[in-house]
């Protein structure tokens, strides 16, 4: 979660693309040679249930259970959101700023600077908490965004909670319940997703106002060569958490923007989709042929006028966009021995 200045107005939901089209098609991406799907002209974001957040984060699609995860930062809440009924079922785990399914059943989660996986999963049950992994607590520090690569290997992400010095970090859990640095200097480190090959880990650190790229090995996890995937800077609001479609396309949340942004393999903006909120966090693909894309968003920070004018604040959305998710982004979060 990143404060920037805000789009003061509220969003009219539309979508347009890039070619301009406005209804569901496929078009040609020659570099590549296969047809790529576009996005929908009008899709409307429509609320789910009726739980609202003050910093709604990290939506992830658990296939078998026709369940969303996702958390609520700022009040240390995990919420699973069933379906097709949208029944919420919350726990409250006093620090939680991402949740998973794990290998062999219950939730990982982050939280302030541990990772804790807690038994059993089900709607019901009582939880048993084990500390996974876990830094040393530094004062102004805590854990934000987190992700899942394609074999199940856990990254996660930390930030400086007054978003103003390079003091966070991004680690990879590996054997032993290490947490290994790969990137230092981060500010409020945000948005991770792989391409359908696994051949590229895509990353953000909310104030640096772009999205990165880093060559990955998914056999040993290694990412290397970080470089600028998309610069974002001329835009309103700042990137904040990410998703890539079957299409290896990459969607950002546009925190303080109104907006997601669709990235093309190459870098360009693909499509821009407003959203009813102005605080947007997070998206995540699920739902019936992973054709649903769900959206978290924010009211905290927001002025009586605000919250007035965008009622679905901190609400989690559901759109049909057209292009559809990847079966790897519901991938169940590995526990190394």
């Amino acid at each position: 979660m990143p404060s920037q200045p805000r789009d003061e107005r509220l969003p009219i939901v539309v979508l347009v693309t890039r070619l301009g089209r406005r209804s569901l098609m496929s078009v040609r991406d020659e570099s590549r040679g296969i047809a790529v799907v576009s996005v929908r002209s009008a899709a409307v974001a429509a609320p789910v249930g009726d739980v609202a957040a003050e910093l709604g984060e990290g939506p992830y699609w658990v296939p078998e259970d026709d369940c969303l995860l996702w958390v609520d930062i700022r009040r240390g809440l995990l919420h699973r959101t069933y379906f097709p009924s949208g029944e919420t079922v919350t726990v409250d785990f006093g620090a939680v700023s991402a949740a998973f399914p794990a290998v062999g059943g219950g939730i990982l989660t982050a939280g302030g600077s541990r990772l804790a996986l807690h038994l059993p999963a089900e709607r019901g049950s009582q939880w048993i908490t084990r500390v996974i992994a876990e830094v040393p607590p530094r004062d102004g520090i805590r854990f934000n965004d987190a992700a899942v690569d394609p074999a199940g290997r856990v990254w996660i992400g930390s930030m400086h909670i007054d978003e103003s010095e390079p003091l966070g970090e991004l680690y990879r859990l590996d054997a032993g319940g290490v947490l290994t640095t790969v990137v230092k200097g981060v500010t409020v480190s945000n948005g991770l997703g792989w391409s359908p090959d696994g051949a590229r880990m895509y990353y953000v650190d909310s104030p640096m106002r772009r999205i990165d790229v880093f060559d990955y090995d998914p056999a040993v996890g290694e990412a290397f060569q970080r470089r600028v995937f998309a610069d974002l800077s001329a835009f309103g609001g700042v990137p904040d958490g990410l998703t890539v479609d079957a299409d290896g396309y990459v969607w950002v949340a546009m925190w303080g923007g109104g907006v997601l942004r669709r990235f093309a393999p190459d870098g360009s903006q693909d499509a821009v989709l407003e959203v009813p909120v102005s605080q947007p966090t997070s998206c995540a693909f699920g739902g019936p042929g992973m054709s649903d894309l769900y959206v978290t968003s924010a009211s905290v920070g927001l002025t009586d006028a605000e919250l007035k004018a965008q009622p679905l604040a901190g609400r989690l959305l559901r759109l049909h966009p057209g292009p559809v998710g990847l079966p790897s982004t519901t991938a169940y979060a590995a526990i190394p021995a």
